[in-house]
């Protein structure tokens, strides 16, 4: 399987040109630097130690961030960091520390993941959570590249994916220094597929910074709110949007004057669910495009990149999306930082144990239908201390954040300073 994904994969140069044009068009690349994906770009690399960081999206490159500050206080090193979205990168280029470079991943390609890798020589490779693209792994390990997971986690699908090839899984595996998985349960499934080197470090989103909260912003919000009640859809999928405007009639039915706030995983949807929310009979206002919100507004789309943590600094109740039709959750911590009463749906398989911790600690409510979030988020609008019970104990999961951090960060250092591994077959 593995020799003829890879005989697949070098015979669809030009189907992969012509996909990343596709995606371009649709707005999931940056047209001006599609070359990246092929390895290709006009930065160098820096002089000095350079460790690659390759994170899938926002949440994942977030995390690494406080990684990369441990990283950078040896005046020598630099950080690479790649991801796989434009949302991910807009964010980066407002929050990269010096010394710091932001590409978008080369695809998972022989020949372009050997041009990226002969421009940056990394000295070492780190992949966050589940990122085991094979030739990705094969050239770092003929390279002799040291690579280890971060935060180390496999669905239970994905696992079972894996293990209908175990021969394959057990030499990606293999390529692997370490992996540091983010619990007991993900480290078992590492080593089912053969993984050697594994060490459970925690959860580092959990040691993530706080998104950062615009203060003229969030004080222009508040104004435009005044003293309605207002609460938040967070990193919606499509689907959701319209189990928030039913929640939102339902709410209105007891509260006349509630104010539901939208913010889309993907901000260019925004156009979109502000039209459907219009045909719904909805009174609407986009952020992206500067409509105020005023007594006659029900629904505000907050359809713009960065501002996620302005949104939480002014809506006591958050619902996270990608949980209630699409499965996986967005990552609940981020809220976590805020004085918010958390929910979020049945399918968080991405962020289980957390969402498991969460429910059991009293520090989310997990709700299974759209009727549910309509009646749940009525009852935290009417009851402030339900409402601030929530918050409060939802402040207190950071407190595991500095232990996970370290372990990682001191496992990392370890990989540094031992001798470079000897080029293998691969």
């Amino acid at each position: 399987m593995l020799s003829l994904y890879r005989l697949l994969t070098d015979l669809a140069a030009w189907p992969l040109r012509v996909m990343l044009r596709v995606r371009a068009w649709q707005g999931k690349e940056e047209p001006l630097r599609l070359a990246e994906r092929r390895g290709i770009t006009a930065s160098s690399r820096p002089q000095g130690k350079l460790v690659w960081c390759h994170a899938a999206s926002v949440g994942e490159a977030i995390a690494l961030l406080p990684v990369a500050s441990h990283l950078l206080k040896n005046p020598s090193m630099n950080v690479l960091i790649t991801t796989g979205t434009v949302t991910s990168a807009r964010v980066l280029a407002e929050r990269l520390p010096d010394r710091t470079i932001h590409q978008f991943a080369p695809w998972d390609r022989n020949a372009w993941v050997t041009r990226f890798l002969d421009l940056w020589q990394p000295d070492l490779a780190l992949r966050m959570e589940s990122e085991l693209w094979p030739n990705t792994l094969l050239a770092l390990r003929r390279r002799g590249i040291p690579s280890a997971i971060v935060n180390g986690r496999l669905s239970e699908e994905t696992a079972r994916g894996w293990l209908r090839f175990p021969a394959t899984a057990r030499r990606v595996m293999a390529c692997l220094d370490l992996v540091l998985a983010q619990s007991d349960e993900y480290a078992a499934r590492f080593q089912a597929l053969g993984s050697k080197r594994i060490e459970v470090a925690g959860n580092i989103k959990l040691a993530a910074e706080p998104l950062p909260v615009d203060s003229k912003s969030e004080a222009n919000l508040l104004q435009m709110i005044g003293s309605r009640p207002v609460w938040l859809a967070a990193s919606t999928h499509p689907g959701e949007e319209d189990i928030a405007f039913a929640s939102h009639k339902h709410l209105s039915d007891k509260t006349p004057n509630i104010l539901t706030v939208i913010a889309p995983r993907h901000p260019d949807r925004g156009a979109e669910i502000a039209d459907s929310a219009a045909e719904q009979g909805l009174s609407v206002a986009r952020r992206s495009t500067d409509e105020p919100i005023d007594h006659s507004t029900s629904i505000y789309v907050a359809d713009t990149l960065g501002e996620l943590g302005t949104l939480f600094s002014i809506a006591p109740i958050v619902f996270m999306g990608k949980s209630l039709v699409v499965r996986g959750g967005q990552n609940p911590i981020e809220p976590c930082h805020f004085d918010c009463a958390i929910l979020f749906g049945p399918h968080m398989e991405n962020f289980q144990d957390i969402t498991e911790r969460m429910i059991r600690e009293g520090m989310a409510l997990q709700i299974n239908t759209g009727k549910a979030l309509a009646e749940t988020v009525a009852r935290l609008v009417a009851n402030v201390n339900e409402r601030q019970q929530l918050s409060d104990a939802a402040n207190r999961i950071t407190v595991s954040a500095d232990d996970s951090l370290a372990q990682t960060c001191n496992a990392i250092s370890r990989m540094l300073v031992k001798p470079m591994q000897k080029p293998q077959q691969a």
